[in-house]
């Protein structure tokens, strides 16, 4: 004998944010992670290409020109995340190590 439905089941709550937020982190909390802080300004390639990694994109991303912009821009849209490509552009051309640090502490945070 069959039951009828009564219900629906429910799909798991989705990690992102509908509604625009801020970073998690400012740029220049750069302390806030040791580890994270000294690969960025020792070896900032390394940094990104493991933030284009665990972004799901091809480690080697990073080599290519304009590319750390769209990583940013990318990662603003995923996590629905406030700011603009003219903000990400100043970001990563006048503060790069601190931009990186920034996307690695945003995506150890959302882990």
């Amino acid at each position: 004998m069959s039951y009828p439905v009564t219900s629906q089941p429910q799909g798991a709550s989705s990690c992102y944010q509908t509604q625009p937020c801020d970073w998690n982190t400012t740029l220049m909390d750069c302390c806030h992670d040791m580890p994270i802080c000294l690969c960025g300004t020792f070896v900032p390639l390394c940094l990104a290409c493991r933030i284009a990694d665990d972004f799901g994109e091809c480690c080697g991303t990073p080599c290519l020109p304009g590319s750390l912009n769209s990583l940013r821009t990318g990662m603003r849209e995923r996590y629905h995340i406030q700011g603009s490509i003219g903000k990400d552009w100043a970001a990563l051309t006048f503060c790069l190590p601190c931009a990186l640090c920034q996307m690695a502490r945003e995506l150890k945070i959302r882990e």
